[in-house]
């Protein structure tokens, strides 16, 4: 839609509401009220989010500056194909003009529900509401289990979810058959290990697991990387050779699983998959809020990169790609955790996520994942208009 706003200057509208997901922030639009085209409606998340910006700051538009802070939603009738609406999820690059659809985003996906339910697009039948939704991106589904009360989404309870300050109402979220869901196979490569290229290090080449659960993960032993699991997120995020070894396994990781032809195209193109996971056994660490988070509590000690930098808390579709690796012998995480039955216990820069993944070996040898549950919280932010001025949008 057009207005002229009080300056006499003309601009492009969306209603859209900022809800938290998890330990993510997205804006949600209806796809109704975005341009047709994929150019135009690109250009114009683009430009609400204030990207590109050299800068790093996003200080012309809606995007917090962070990845896990500039993301976003569309969401549309979902009933042709079986379910109550459709969610395709987009990262926006903050210094370049991307909006990456390669992939899913579990933290987002855990708003999608209650999104759902005060918009209207779900009939609510409290005290839990089902919402089941299609992600356009990996082409699978989701259900969520929504809190509701009157009608509307409940965000009050007393789950605390690591990363989150406080504590609000558990939303489950069952995926379903999330093995595959960008290369179409668990095991991207057909094996439990590959080897690839370990510049900088005396090693000169690394052991990794690639496994696609809900998104693809590539995982990489601590030691290997030269480090501990014990530093802080800012020695890692401060160094710019070991993030350039990183990105570097990473990229071969892209090429391995068939996502991108070189690792040029995966560096440049596609840097929200597959992500990076760092695995070990567990131990003691120094959690992000200062306290101690002792072995004995978690499964494996992990921690992911998003978009070149560490994510501060763990995302939870890294954490199903992690829970069915830790099912699966001879992945370097079911190594790391010692093959522990039971419940996946990550432990993360901000504490412990737990999964439950069913894993099951068919008889052609390949391994299906007929679910996976994971808990997160939400919080509907604001809502609103966002303007976006004519000329960013024909520049």
């Amino acid at each position: 839609m057009q207005l002229k706003d009080e300056s006499e200057t003309w601009s492009m509208r969306a209603a859209g509401v900022i809800m938290r997901g998890g330990t993510s922030k997205a804006v949600f639009f209806h796809e109704r009220d975005l341009p047709t085209d994929p150019a135009g409606r690109d250009a114009f998340i683009l430009a609400a989010y204030g990207s590109p910006d050299r800068y790093g700051r996003q200080i012309d538009g809606l995007g917090g500056a962070t990845s896990t802070t500039s993301k976003v939603a569309v969401i549309s009738d979902g009933r042709e194909r079986g379910v109550d609406v459709l969610y395709d999820f987009g990262q926006v690059a903050i210094d370049r003009p991307l909006v990456d659809r390669r992939g899913n985003c579990g933290n987002i996906s855990s708003a999608v529900g209650p999104f759902a339910v005060d918009e209207g697009l779900v009939t609510p039948t409290d005290p839990v509401t089902i919402v089941r939704f299609l992600n356009t991106n990996t082409d699978k589904v989701i259900v969520a289990h929504v809190p509701t009360r009157d009608g509307r989404f409940d965000p009050v309870g007393d789950f605390h979810l690591p990363g989150v300050p406080g504590t609000g109402a558990r939303i489950q979220l069952d995926y379903i058959e999330p093995g595959g869901a960008v290369t179409g196979a668990t095991l991207p490569t057909g094996n439990v290990t590959d080897t690839v290229d370990l510049p900088g290090t005396g090693t000169g080449t690394a052991q990794v697991s690639i496994v696609d659960a809900a998104n693809p993960l590539v995982f990489v032993r601590w030691e290997d990387l030269g480090l501990t699991g014990l530093e802080h997120p800012d020695q890692i995020d401060g160094d710019p050779e070991l993030l350039a070894r990183i990105e570097s396994v990473r990229a071969q990781a892209a090429v391995l699983s068939g996502i991108t032809e070189t690792v040029e195209i995966a560096t440049k193109e596609v840097p929200s998959v597959p992500k990076i996971a760092f695995v070990g056994a567990p131990r003691d660490y120094a959690l992000s809020d200062g306290t101690t988070q002792a072995a004995t509590g978690t499964t494996i000690r992990a921690a992911m990169m998003s978009m070149g930098r560490l994510h501060r808390s763990y995302a939870l579709t890294g954490g199903i790609a992690t829970a069915v690796a830790s099912a699966i012998p001879g992945t370097v995480v079911h190594e790391a955790s010692g093959g522990v039955a039971g419940p996946c216990l990550i432990g993360h820069t901000a504490g412990v996520l737990e999964l439950s993944a069913e894993v099951v070996q068919a008889e052609d040898g390949s391994w299906q994942v007929p679910s996976v549950a994971g808990y997160r919280t939400a919080r509907r932010l604001m809502e609103g208009t966002v303007l976006v001025p004519d000329e960013l949008l024909h520049d």
